[in-house]
């Protein structure tokens, strides 16, 4: 046994203990339900990255145990870390507890140092992005999570009776599960995943992508790239191609200036995490919009990693206007002049909209976005990823714009980046997500128990061991009636 596994192990035993101390997990309490002869989930997940993980463990711990996290990623390769995520460590500070719930034995840092040390983690930076997914891992297996991998939902109806019945697909074929609660923990690409700019809709695509898809940036080895954009995801894919050998990348940004200054971080507190949910609508749309227009600087590490590169350059106020192809490449036009390309990357963000998501079709058309009613101009100005975004409940759970018509959304969480304005950034950033799973599993615990509230109360009527014997006592109420003779 090597000393990291011996490490890990007395670790693993800590956990454990600390588990026992706080009786956790919870002896599970939700009644079995069965429909149409088959067994119905309390909770399933869409998704099994860190946002699922948090989330279903929170459950578990709570007593909820009829749960199951279904992601279309093979074992090991779920979120972004190892697919499309091109930074070389995390952008987060190394000593945040992020998804530990609570449990010092469950944080990053405890998992590093019972393998490496402290001296070690005292000498690293930045967690390798890498080494965090090892610890997803780790977290999946110590918790024992009930994942299924390589499935994907195809389709998400109503079953009646409160329940949902949703759609699996697999290398077996499809199948149909019903649950009580569903929660979409599908990561950054929230509801509508990329946003793509208009002028690149109708170009083969095999001369772009956008940042968020699977690219093979060795097929860019001694071509010409573009990047669109000046995020940390911009600087990253800029990176990945220059470093897989791109004859040169141009970085065409439509600010005049690159942000400096992460404004969200400087103010960061519990008071943020636990406070931004309860503010007006105003202020919640105000300081998602003031961030907005500042802009998130990409990290300094980033950006150096790119212009290091003699054959990079950055182009700032430099908006693409039009993109077309011609002879086999690209032609990308701005107000300076029109640049030449073989690929395209644009590092463009996400949107919050269910156009082409043929799985959310039959109650996507129901939810109450912030458009419907809430946004009002004096607010900010009307992004659209933020006016689309949903207006969500306490729990997560979807609103609808017509209340009556689509009773199913108040049992689905949208448990990702696109709660951001309703929620804060509780459901995406590893900074407050064991907050946010905590909030996600008070909310769905108290649905599941005021849905059976006939239950629990019959059960309370059934009780019948006795604390007492009887044998405990004398009554001496005889003796005062002799007395009173």
């Amino acid at each position: 046994m090597t000393d990291r596994t011996a490490g890990l192990e007395a670790l693993e035993g800590r956990l454990a203990k600390d588990l026992s101390l706080l009786e956790l997990p919870s002896k599970p309490w939700v009644p079995a339900r069965s429909h149409e002869g088959q067994r119905v989930r309390d909770v399933i997940f869409v998704g099994a990255g860190m946002c699922g993980l948090a989330g279903a463990a929170r459950l578990k711990l709570s007593g909820v145990d009829n749960i199951v996290l279904y992601d279309a990623a093979p074992e090991g390769f779920e979120g972004p870390w190892e697919t499309f995520a091109q930074m070389k460590t995390l952008r987060s500070p190394k000593t945040l507890s992020g998804p530990c719930l609570g449990l010092p034995a469950l944080t990053f840092r405890a998992w590093f140092e019972a393998q490496w040390g402290e001296a070690a983690f005292d000498e690293m930076d930045k967690i390798p992005k890498g080494m965090w997914m090892d610890y997803l891992r780790w977290y999946r297996a110590v918790l024992a999570l009930p994942v299924v991998n390589e499935t994907r939902v195809t389709l998400v109806e109503d079953a009646g009776e409160g329940l949902i019945a949703v759609r699996l697909q697999d290398s077996t074929g499809t199948r149909v599960e019903v649950c009580r609660h569903l929660v979409l923990a599908t990561g950054r690409s929230g509801l509508g995943g990329g946003a793509t700019p208009d002028f690149l809709t109708g170009i083969d695509g095999r001369f772009w992508a956008h940042s968020a898809d699977d690219i093979d940036f060795d097929a860019l080895e001694a071509k010409r790239v573009i990047v669109i954009g000046a995020g940390a995801s911009a600087m990253d894919n800029a990176a990945a191609a220059l470093e897989a050998g791109a004859a040169k990348v141009d970085m065409l940004i439509r600010r005049k200036e690159m942000p400096r200054i992460n404004k969200m971080t400087g103010i960061g507190s519990q008071g943020v995490v636990h406070g931004m949910r309860y503010l007006p609508d105003a202020w919640k749309y105000r300081f998602n919009d003031y961030v907005n227009d500042e802009q998130v600087p990409p990290p300094r590490t980033s950006t150096l990693r790119v212009t290091r590169h003699d054959n990079a350059r950055i182009f700032l106020g430099c908006p693409v206007e039009d993109v077309t192809e011609a002879g086999g490449q690209l032609l990308v036009k701005t107000p300076f002049t029109t640049f030449e390309a073989d690929y395209v990357i644009a590092a463009t963000g996400f949107r919050n909209d269910f156009t082409g998501r043929d799985e959310f079709a039959s109650f996507s058309g129901y939810i109450r976005t912030w458009k419907d009613g809430i946004y009002e101009p004096a607010m900010g100005s009307a992004k659209p990823f933020m006016t689309d975004a949903p207006y969500l409940g306490e729990a997560y759970e979807f609103l609808e714009k017509q209340p009556g018509t689509c009773p199913m959304l108040a049992r689905i969480h949208c448990f990702n980046d696109a709660a951001m304005l309703s929620h804060g950034k509780l459901s995406g950033d590893i900074p407050a997500i064991s907050a946010g799973a905590d909030r996600l599993m008070r909310g769905i615990v108290a649905e599941l128990f005021a849905a059976d509230v006939e239950t629990h109360f019959a059960g309370l009527q059934a009780y019948d061991t006795p604390e007492l014997q009887g044998d405990e006592w004398v009554d001496a109420t005889p003796s005062l009636l002799e007395v009173a003779k």
